[in-house]
């Protein structure tokens, strides 16, 4: 990195890791939803993971989706209430757990997904594209995802603090 992008990057350095990996991922989504929009298709960009994973893998439990999609139940749950008010996911109950819901395409889901093939391929090669461009991003935040996974920030801070 160069001292100039480490000077626009701000003093804080690493302390603004989560606040430009939140405007990136506000700024990729603002631009995904232009592309829905101008192909006049009604989307939101959560979707995408719940629906993709429908799809490939056909029914499943809410909690079997935040597990594969590595995000929270409860956003899980969120974007399962937006697509059952779409009308784009069918919601039953488990067979073997009365109180879990298991999810599914309904027709308009499938219909969707169809139309959307190839955006997603589309989408998927701009972002192969961009991360040539920038470097193997992709690669890098994984590392970083792993580096999290063996320790928090929380527990990074902790130690640093314990250590004054």
């Amino acid at each position: 990195m160069s001292n100039e992008t480490r000077a626009r990057a701000g003093a804080l350095g690493g302390a603004t890791i989560g606040a430009r990996l939140r405007r990136l991922s506000e700024r990729i989504d603002r631009d995904a939803n232009q592309v829905y929009a101008d192909l006049g298709i009604r989307f939101e960009q959560r979707w995408m993971g719940v629906l993709d994973l429908l799809d490939r893998r056909g029914a499943m439990s809410v909690k079997s989706l935040a597990t594969e999609l590595r995000i929270s139940h409860p956003s899980v749950s969120q974007t399962r209430a937006s697509l059952l008010a779409a009308s784009l996911v069918i919601e039953d109950e488990d067979p073997e757990d009365g109180r879990r819901r298991i999810l599914r395409l309904g027709a308009k889901g499938r219909e969707l997904v169809e139309r959307l093939r190839p955006v997603w391929s589309a989408l998927e090669a701009a972002g192969e594209a961009l991360d040539r461009e920038a470097g193997d991003l992709v690669e890098a935040l994984a590392r970083l995802e792993a580096a999290l996974d063996r320790r928090s920030i929380a527990g990074r801070v902790a130690e640093t603090l314990a250590e004054k």
